[in-house]
């Protein structure tokens, strides 16, 4: 690590990571449609395949971060990379749908080391200024994969079906396991490891601003997956879309985030924190008040409604680069944990909010809308409270 070209290979193979991360959801979502007519499944049984992933998801994710803490970085990540790659074999070649969902969940489960230790290599080696600056630049790569991967889903179902996706899954995710096992470096275990019991992540929710920032990041990425999840049939089923425009859609909100995530890193030292807070939470009031207005009138405009979900999107970027550092270094020796914690909690809201969507989903974007109005109002009330706390708002003026 020592070594300068280390330190780029080390941060290109973090970047993989988070750009295997940032498609694992969105590069199969254009081929819904051909996956539900192979398998001949309803709306409910199509959302399952991203909830058992997210199931699968929260599963490993409330024991990778605590793993991490006791026996390396490393090791967890190469063994979350093998899960994810056999995962993404069972899908290629399921005979049966039952096969297919087995290999989501197994995707789910793997994907998780990466998703959550990715940063936290960056978090072990950096300042939390420095980490608020890598994140919102690892964000905006993320993102920016994210923007793509539906345009490149699509095309890739056109030319190549619905398991051409899974196949591209697959490619990546052996080459972020050749990368981390040639670029990560074993880093030294502290001298008292980590318990891993209930017990200690119970001790995280006895600090109140510790409890304020995890309910924040719990709620802050639950509306945009709902959208994303229930796009494909709204869109493209309901409203007319077509499959090569379809990914243009889903793909601008992805972009726009991951534009503003990196503008917003380069000039992070040039605003107060606290005021684009309340800047961000005025966008999500502007969000909720603009999605059930859509709702209210059951638009049948996918213009209207991306644009209301983008106001959503831009309120994201300021608290995800500020708030989620300052979660992980809170409680330094805890961080896996942590990071593990929040991102469980968030998925298992995520699932419920889909599942919610996808039974109450009538072809039209009424229900689905109030749905992510409720989540969007959530994450503006406890923004609020994460901004009141002068504990935390301290903290992180010191710590910067």
């Amino acid at each position: 690590m020592k070594q300068p070209s280390s330190k780029v290979m080390l941060l290109a193979t973090v970047i993989l990571m988070d750009l295997l991360v940032g498609i694992e959801f969105d590069l199969f979502v254009p081929s819904f449609l051909e996956i539900q007519n192979q398998f001949h499944l309803s709306a409910f049984w199509v959302e399952a395949s991203l909830s058992i992933n997210f199931l699968g998801y929260c599963v490993s994710l409330f024991w990778v971060g605590a793993l991490a803490d006791r026996f390396g970085r490393k090791p967890i990540i190469l063994l979350g990379l093998l899960i994810f790659c056999l995962g993404s074999v069972f899908c290629l070649w399921a005979p049966l749908y039952a096969v297919f969902l087995l290999g989501r969940f197994l995707q789910g489960i793997g994907i998780a080391a990466p998703t959550i230790l990715s940063f936290l290599i960056i978090a072990d080696t950096y300042p939390l200024k420095q980490q608020q600056f890598y994140i919102a630049m690892l964000n905006g790569l993320k993102n920016a994969a994210v923007a793509a991967a539906p345009v490149a889903g699509s095309y890739i179902t056109l030319y190549f079906h619905w398991r051409g996706n899974f196949t591209t899954l697959l490619l990546l995710g052996a080459l972020t396991l050749l990368m981390t096992i040639t670029f990560i470096p074993k880093y030294q275990l502290p001298e008292q490891k980590e318990t891993i019991s209930l017990r200690s992540y119970i001790l995280l929710f006895q600090s109140k601003p510790m409890k304020l920032l995890m309910l924040h990041i719990m709620f802050l990425f639950v509306p945009y997956w709902i959208f994303v999840g229930t796009s494909p049939l709204l869109y493209m089923k309901d409203l007319g879309v077509s499959l090569t425009h379809f990914g243009y859609y889903q793909g601008a909100l992805a972009l726009a985030f991951a534009v503003g995530s990196v503008s917003y890193g380069l000039m992070l030292n040039k605003f107060d924190q606290k005021k684009m807070l309340r800047l961000s939470n005025f966008l999500f009031i502007a969000s909720t008040l603009c999605v059930i207005a859509l709702s209210l009138i059951n638009t049948t405009h996918p213009l209207l409604i991306t644009f209301a979900l983008l106001l959503f999107v831009l309120a994201q970027i300021v608290p995800s680069t500020i708030i989620y550092p300052l979660c992980l270094n809170f409680m330094p020796h805890a961080k896996g944990k942590v990071s593990g914690l929040v991102n469980a909690s968030s998925l298992i809201l995520q699932s419920i909010g889909l599942q919610l969507a996808g039974f109450y989903y009538a072809g039209s974007f009424r229900h689905v809308g109030f749905i992510i109005a409720f989540f969007i109002a959530m994450i503006s009330i406890s923004l609020f409270l994460v901004s009141k706390n002068r504990e935390l708002m301290r903290f992180s003026h010191e710590a910067s």
